[in-house]
Formats: structure tokens, C-alpha cells, sequence
């Protein structure tokens, strides 16, 4: 990847900071976004390669196009997109779940991804060059839970901008993929950590997937830089689920750990028991 420019959003902590060094170790010049300014500064300031940290929040226009420019005026041209920033929204049940509080994760999951599409395409437009571009999916993207319901939605969003973007790129030249990442313990999660499903019961959670743990944060930048890199040429509008296996479980086959766990207290808030 040497003398490429790569964009990562999301990137002062977890999946996006492990990109941001992966993409740097192998000669990326990398644009580290957060909206924690600080935060990227950081990221940016131990990468091996040149950088540059730019905090915005990737859920307001003016933002996504002032990290654009920015990219622009230090490096003059972006030829690669990891398009990674999320949140996880509230650990409530659905009928508590507010409307301001589900119109900020799309805000944020889906209008984030959406809005950083749009700017990489037109850069790559006005360039006439292709390029690639992956974004952050989820397990949340292929499965359903009865918590965490607007990140769900959102994560099912992005695939939809995945397959039209992908439609559209490709006579352009410009790859588009995404990975759809499992049980990864990264600050989302054990922020949550007194929450179920959140980062105290990830480790057992782990547990039940085929390979028998969670994964890292630099296990799903491995597979984000090869999609990246023109080793990936001919790899184009995929999900590739890094998730130890877990997207091929059924939970209902003692394999995939049925009956390990107790589904009273879940049954009893559905009106089962």
C-alpha cells in the first residue's frame, strides 16, 4: 500500500485504530477520524507513517466534508476508505427505547457510512480513478437479538448501502465490501459492562462460538486491510463475517449450545411464563 491514502473513521480506539496500524505497517499514509479529537491525535501520533488525526463526527455533513478536505490538503488525494465509525445505542428493551435515542445511532451508524460514501465518490468522480472501500457491518447485520434494536436496524442499513454502492462503483473501478464482525470486546462493549450483553458477560458469551472465544480488534483489521489491498481485486460487494464461526451456528442444535443458557427471564419480559 505504499504511497496509497487511506480515511478511517472510528479510528481512536478498537476495530479503527488496529486498521489505522495495520494500513500504516504496510505503507498507507492514514487519516485517523474520531470524533474523540484527542483521541486520534494520539492514534495518529504513534502510527510509523505519516498521518493525520482529524476529529469530527461523521453523522453531520459539514463534518465528513471538512475530514475530506483535510486529507486532501495534507496528502492531495484518498484512495482508500474504512468507513468504520459506530455506536451501540442503549442496552433497553424495545418499548423503552426513545426516538431521540434510536434516531442517534442511525445517525451515526447508517447517515455516518451513507454521508462517507457519498464524499469518497465523488472524490473518486472528479479524480476519474477507482479505489476501495470497506465498511464496519456486524453480526447485527445477519442475525436478530431482542436488545440493542436501533443498532440492529442500522447494522441491517449498511448492507443495503454496501450492495448499492458496490452496484454502483464497480464500472467505476471503485471496490466496495464489508466485514461483519462477532463478539469483538472493544470500548462499545465494556463501556456497557454492567449490561447484559455487554462487555462483563462477552468472555462467556464467547464461549459458545465454534472456536471457542471472542475475537480481537486486530483479527478484523487483518481482514479490512486485505479488502483494502489489491490482493482483493476481484473481491467486490461482499460481507465477510469475522466472527469465529458464529454466523453458521444454530443456536437450536446442542452445538451451537442450546440450552446453555436459561431463557426464563427473557420468556417471562415476553409474556411466556
Amino acid at each position: 500500500m505504499k504511497g496509497k491514502v487511506a480515511v478511517v473513521t472510528g479510528a481512536a480506539s478498537g476495530i479503527g485504530a488496529a486498521t489505522a496500524r495495520r494500513l500504516s505497517d504496510a505503507g498507507a499514509s492514514v487519516v485517523v477520524v474520531d470524533v474523540d479529537g484527542e483521541g486520534a491525535q494520539k492514534v495518529a501520533a504513534e502510527l510509523p507513517g505519516p498521518a493525520l488525526a482529524v476529529g469530527a463526527d461523521v453523522s453531520h455533513e459539514e463534518d465528513v466534508e471538512r475530514y475530506i478536505q483535510a486529507a486532501l490538503e495534507k496528502f492531495g488525494r484518498i484512495d482508500l476508505h474504512h468507513l468504520n465509525a459506530g455506536i451501540t445505542g442503549p442496552f433497553v428493551e424495545l418499548p423503552d427505547l426513545g426516538v431521540d435515542e434510536f434516531d442517534h445511532v442511525m445517525g451515526v451508524n447508517l447517515r455516518g457510512p451513507f454521508l462517507g460514501l457519498r464524499a469518497a465518490f465523488r472524490h473518486y468522480r472528479e479524480r476519474g480513478t477507482g479505489g476501495a472501500i470497506v465498511l464496519t457491518a456486524s453480526i447485527a447485520s445477519l442475525r436478530g437479538s431482542h436488545d440493542l434494536l436501533a443498532y440492529q436496524t442500522s447494522k441491517h442499513g449498511v448492507l443495503g448501502l454496501l450492495r448499492g454502492a458496490a452496484m454502483y462503483g464497480g464500472p467505476m473501478g471503485v471496490r466496495v465490501n464489508a466485514v461483519a464482525p462477532g463478539l469483538v470486546p472493544t470500548g462499545l462493549f465494556t463501556a456497557a459492562k454492567d449490561a447484559s450483553g455487554g462487555g462483563n458477560d462477552m468472555l462467556q458469551r464467547g464461549t459458545t462460538v465454534p472456536l471457542r472465544r471472542t475475537g480481537t480488534p486486530d483479527e478484523i483489521a487483518a481482514v479490512v486491510a486485505f479488502l483494502l489491498s489489491d490482493d482483493a481485486a476481484y473481491v467486490h460487494g461482499e460481507v465477510v463475517s469475522v466472527d469465529g464461526g458464529s454466523a453458521i451456528v444454530s443456536t437450536v442444535r446442542p452445538s451451537g449450545g442450546a440450552g446453555a443458557w436459561d431463557t426464563t427471564e427473557v420468556d417471562r419480559r415476553g409474556g411466556n411464563a
